[in-house]
């Protein structure tokens, strides 16, 4: 049973029950047995602490445990400092109970729980005697006793460790603020800082601020997660550090820790009135700030309205002092214009055109209702109109578009970087016949990217020297966000002399990197400095999505085609720009300013050298918590600034990793093959460019005569192990339109695989856009193991007996239902493991090269499989549920880690229908 009894603090010693621990109890399992003295923190922090405090005190025994003010210790023979008679309190535990101490406004409570199986003959029989008394006298008071602790609780709410109502904390803040401009200087606060271990740098406004709080509250512990400086922003306490080179911590909490030790003071500092408030400190009392609410998404913005809108003028300005703002009737001052819809269709009023002279946002209604569902204030750029208002419509950052629009404006942009010899399309100079400068090997065209989440930076910056025949050097720069032209800054200077272009350039380069030019660029050696961009390593040739055919070139190149009309039509879609378009579109890779369809190798094997470790570094992060949410942010970071990204975000799980990381990168890898196979296509297509390219492919394609034998096979196979995809309520079917037979100069002929044992064909999945890489270079591994279909099994080439797998990563969609499959035939060789969940660790397969068969929930009925030619199987067959219902793979999976046990040998043009639809109905 419990007893409670309350203590005043002159007292308290002397009543607090005496225990003495059972010698059942090994003493050495016990977490600590020492004195707990403030401030000493060893490095390994464990025990059974529990609750929650302000105040910090470690137990100085070294084992680490943590006690807390307003909080049970709940270790084993500890003292606790109270800190409020100065004195340490015994504290025990004990099998069967716990005597802590606990705090309840201005009493202070020892609550004892003990066994009765531990709990002696005498006071059993105290208990006992006590027990009618307790009855009868306890009903009668329990509801004043209950309006009490109710009072209590409520005058307690919001007071601070010293008793005192926050209003008046906050008001006695607020003058000792006053008092610190008068009496300290910047440079004094600066040096009080130091003194404190708090961070000294920064801007004025910033330290003004932390000196204050540190020295009324007390000095703030370091971030936990990066270990540096913790700020107050009024609502929360937030990192101003940095976690690395790539990204800014992002580290919040409402429950900072302080420490208990008074404000020091440097020497040379001898105003008498600071020296009273550091002699009037009692750092074990230090007060306790109340952070304001959360739900004042405008506090501190002067706010201005225009227009008709959805709520009169009165109902807004409610609205926004409720949430923290002011609502101002004039322009000048303001933070905000919010127009109504009505403003676009007039064109804008008065006092639009006076809020952008003077730079002010124009927003609409939305940005109001937006920040008060979701407490925060949403960015202004969001919600601008002033670009709607703009004949041209120029000027909307691509990120804040509708999806769609952006879309279709990605498509159909042009390019306006292609490669490491492209002018920048928006210096106007390649009109001029401008050509990037080159001198002893090096080209003087540099592209970057910077992405920093933490601090909402997602950027991109070019700079290039360039020649116009008969004219002076040009220098280009240009560093903005990508759609965003009339905020970039940018800017085009002629130089007369040479070599002061060239320094010029390289102070540039060093200026924006942190690096130096000529090391980069005939090392390819490169620190990331933090907050400064990192390049994008161009190379030479030119971006498939420029040179490739335009959809006006199309007809006329497959026209001009001396190759066999199917193979010809084949070989037009390989070249087209679109598939490439589409498939950088669909990721949101799609950056104009930045060709990612010409990096070199180094830059690709950079970031698939950045996506191991990350997968390494995973394996020993804790799945949850601020730590792991900060290894999150910093790769995602280091992700979308080696692979510009205008959409970038915080990776949050190894499904994401997949698909937007590793699937990516192997995306961007084959635009790539296609880019240096392709080349420039954009002049005259009369010379039979489609023939020359097909040369080029190493790999013959003939189409199957569709009466033949291994056409009505693979129509069979496709039909039966297909299922239709189902978008909302509208469910696609797939139909054969042709079927090609390959054999790629790359990788084992069939000849060869046909003598291996335990062959079977398979289908595989693929985009269109990496189509030319597969037929140039063969079927390739995976670039790393995640467990997520297609990278369960580590670096393997993974293919399935289901059609429905393959179809469902071709990547099509309804506006272009043209896809393609592949069919392989692959030996798993003499041994096969099955699984049916991810491995915890692919190196062993990877090492053993031993084929893997992971079991999916559906599989192909066996019964109706069969042999093909040279014995090779095909496990054609209606899906049926398999006995792997709880599986994570929802078709079966084969992977072989030997690119010698597989080789291509047709490839499947198929188009998505509308099923069930009716004749006439749209």
């Amino acid at each position: 049973m419990a007893i409670s009894k309350t203590l005043s603090p002159a007292n308290f010693v002397h009543r607090l029950p005496s225990v003495s621990l059972p010698e059942a109890v090994n003493p050495d399992h016990l977490p600590c047995r020492a004195p707990v003295t403030a401030g000493h923190r060893p490095e390994n922090t464990s025990g059974p602490v529990s609750g929650y405090g302000r105040r910090r005190y470690t137990c100085s025994s070294g084992t680490g445990d943590r006690h807390e003010r307003r909080t049970r210790c709940l270790g084993g023979g500890c003292s606790y400092l109270c800190p409020r008679i100065a004195l340490p309190v015994p504290v025990r535990c004990f099998e069967g109970g716990t005597v802590g101490v606990v705090f309840a406004g201005d009493n202070m409570k020892v609550h004892e729980t003990r066994s009765h199986t531990r709990s002696s003959a005498e006071e059993e029989g105290k208990i006992g005697k006590g027990k009618q008394k307790a009855e009868n006298g306890g009903r009668d008071s329990e509801q004043q006793q209950a309006s009490k602790t109710k009072k209590a609780k409520v005058e307690g709410e919001n007071r601070d460790a010293n008793g005192k109502p926050a209003a008046v904390v906050a008001a006695e803040f607020e003058e000792f603020c006053k008092a610190t401009r008068q009496h300290l200087s910047i440079n004094e606060m600066r040096r009080i800082l130091e003194a404190n271990e708090q961070d000294p740098s920064g801007s004025d406004d910033a330290v003004v601020p932390r000196c204050q709080d540190m020295m009324f509250y007390g000095p703030l512990e370091k971030c936990p997660v990066c270990y540096n400086q913790v700020d107050c922003s009024g609502s929360n306490y937030r990192c101003r550090g940095a976690y690395s080179e790539w990204s800014t911590c992002i580290y919040t909490t409402t429950d900072a820790w302080r420490r208990d030790q008074p404000v020091k003071i440097p020497e040379g500092i001898g105003d008498e009135t600071v020296k009273e408030w550091i002699n009037k400190q009692d750092s074990r009392r230090y007060p306790c700030r109340e952070l304001t609410s959360s739900n004042k998404p405008f506090g501190g913005l002067m706010i201005s309205l225009s227009g008709r809108l959805s709520r009169t003028h009165q109902t807004w300005r409610e609205e926004i002092e409720k949430h923290g703002g002011k609502v101002s009737n004039n322009i000048i001052g303001a933070n905000s214009l919010v127009v109504s819809p009505a403003e676009r269709e007039r064109g804008g009023s008065s006092r639009v055109a006076e809020a952008m002279e003077r730079n002010i946002p124009v927003v609409s209604e939305n940005w109001l209702i937006d920040s008060i569902q979701k407490q925060q204030a949403q960015p202004l750029d969001a919600y601008g109109v002033v670009s709607d208002l703009i004949p041209e419509g120029r000027g909307i950052p691509w990120d804040k578009m509708d999806p769609n629009e952006e879309a279709l404006k990605s498509l159909t942009a042009e390019l306006k970087l292609y490669g490491k010899r492209g002018v920048y399309k928006d210096s106007m100079l390649q009109e001029q016949g401008g050509f990037i400068f080159e001198k002893d090997g090096i080209l003087y065209n540099c592209a970057f990217s910077l992405c920093d989440q933490g601090r909402g930076i997602n950027e991109y910056c070019v700079l290039q020297l360039i020649q116009v025949p008969d004219k002076n050097m040009h220098l280009y720069y240009k560093k903005g966000r990508v759609g965003d032209d009339p905020k970039a800054d940018e800017r085009v200077e002629e130089w007369n002399n040479v070599d002061d272009a060239l320094k010029e350039f390289v102070r540039l380069f060093k200026e924006v990197t942190g690096n130096e030019f000529e090391t980069w660029e005939r090392e390819k050696k490169f620190q990331k400095m933090r907050l400064k961009f990192y390049p994008i390593d161009m190379d030479d040739g030119i971006d498939v999505r420029h040179g490739g055919l335009s959809a006006r070139q199309l007809g006329v190149a497959a026209a001009h085609c001396k190759l066999e009309p199917l193979v010809a039509n084949f070989m037009k879609v390989l070249c087209s720009q679109e598939i490439y378009r589409y498939a950088m579109m669909e990721m949101g890779y799609d950056c104009p300013d930045l060709p990612m369809g010409m990096v070199t190798d180094l830059h690709l094997k950079r970031c698939e050298e950045e996506l191991l470790k990350f997968r390494e570094d995973l394996k020993r992060a804790p799945d949850s918590g601020d730590k792991a949410n900060v290894l999150w942010l910093d790769f995602s970071n280091k992700w979308f600034t080696l692979v510009h990204s205008f959409r970038p975000f915080i990776m949050k799980n190894l499904q994401e990793l997949a698909d937007h990381v590793a699937a990516g990168l192997e995306c961007i890898r084959d635009i790539n093959v296609a880019s240096r196979l392709v080349g420039d296509m954009s002049g005259a297509t009369v010379d039979d460019p489609l023939s020359d390219r097909y040369g080029r492919l190493g790999c013959s394609v003939a189409p199957l005569d569709k009466e033949s034998d291994d056409h009505k096979m693979i129509l069979k196979y496709l039909e039966t192990t297909y299922e239709p995809i189902k978008l909302g309520d509208v469910t696609y079917g797939a139909s054969v339109e042709n079927i090609f037979a390959v054999e790629s100069g790359a990788g084992p002929s069939y000849e060869e695989v046909k003598k291996l044992p335990n062959k079977i064909l398979l289908w595989c999945g693929t985009r269109s856009s990496n189509l030319i890489r597969l037929l140039q270079k063969g079927l390739l591994p995976s670039v790393c193991q995640i467990p997520a279909p297609g990278y369960m099994f580590g670096k393997a080439i993974v293919c399935s007996d289901a059609s429905a797998e393959a179809a469902r990563d071709g990547f099509t969609a309804v506006d272009r239902p043209d896809g393609f499959l592949l069919l392989a035939v692959v030996s798993l060789g003499e041994q096969i493991t099955e699984m049916s969940a991810a491995p915890d660790d692919a190196k062993e397969l990877e090492e053993k090269k031993v084929s893997v068969k992971g079991l999916g929930r559906k599989k192909p009925d066996e019964s109706q499989h069969f042999k093909w030619v040279d014995d090779v199987k095909v496990p054609c067959g209606r899906l049926v549920a398999s006995e792997h219902s709880d599986g994570p793979l929802e078709y079966n999976e084969y992977a072989v880690y030997d690119p010698k046990q597989v080789c291509m040998r047709f490839v499947v043009a198929v188009k998505y229908e509308e099923q069930n639809v009716v004749a006439g109905e749209e």
